[in-house]
């Protein structure tokens, strides 16, 4: 029974980082300049891009995407892996209940960060862009590539916050924390790799962008104060209990 526990807590966590990466491309800093972005690592126009796609045009979008996406990957996961060496290494030194410890700082982390998100705190610090500017633009499937590196490490005021959140979890949980990074990536990935076909569609997720943002921030928050208390053991028994009884009850 305790091996089908973690497996449920993991799952639960994996779509979390799910969710939080499709949060990251959906806030309000990344989804409206995503045309520009294709259209910079690209070398075709916007008005191009929303126009009628043609095949040698799809090609070279989905091409230059996944380029893009692998130089973001490459930062994320390497970031995620190093936040599951740290939280082990803190786990070895402070022994004991270290992993209760752990936990509860990334839930107070995670919490902060929801009602920043939220739009309910304001944290100056958390504002500013750490973006490398370049007016010259990189050609080819390798600049693409960097463009990505740059864009993954500059830290936008909605990508970072979203993203510190599931390092402090990959922190607390160091055995699966790079399953955690790697989900956020796709939960990423995937969205990106939609619209990059349906351009029109990112006008009508824009004037949705607040409403999706706050709903993320308190699913945050929900999250950190499970963290905090230690409440997912009991929320993985629930869902066991949920599951277990609805398939009883579908075999009776």
């Amino acid at each position: 029974m305790g091996g089908i526990e973690t497996d449920t807590v993991l799952i639960v966590g994996m779509l979390l980082a799910v969710g939080a990466g499709a949060l990251s491309f959906l806030s309000p800093c990344v989804l409206p300049i995503f045309p520009a972005y294709l259209s910079y690592i690209t070398g075709i126009s916007v008005k191009e891009l929303q126009g009628n796609q043609t095949i040698k045009i799809r090609r070279k979008l989905i091409s230059h995407s996944l380029v893009f996406l692998l130089g973001v990957s490459l930062v994320f996961i390497s970031l995620g892996a190093g936040a599951s060496f740290f939280g082990q290494w803190i786990s070895e030194l402070l022994r004991g209940d270290s992993g209760l410890f752990i936990q509860r700082i990334a839930g107070i982390f995670i919490i902060v960060m929801g009602l920043f998100i939220g739009g309910w705190v304001n944290i100056t610090g958390l504002m500013k862009e750490r973006r490398i500017q370049s007016s010259r633009r990189p050609t080819g499937y390798i600049g693409t590539f960097f463009i990505g590196l740059g864009f993954a490490a500059g830290w936008t005021p909605c990508i970072g916050p979203i993203f510190g959140s599931i390092l402090m979890l990959a922190a607390s949980n160091p055995s699966q924390g790079i399953f955690y990074t790697i989900m956020y990536v796709i939960g990423f990935a995937l969205p990106f790799l939609i619209l990059t076909f349906f351009l029109g569609s990112t006008k009508w997720i824009v004037r949705r962008s607040e409403i999706i943002m706050k709903v993320g921030a308190v699913i945050m928050i929900l999250m950190g104060i499970v963290l905090f208390f230690g409440l997912m053991p009991l929320i993985t028994g629930w869902l066991l209990d949920l599951v277990d009884g609805t398939w009883l009850s579908n075999l009776g």
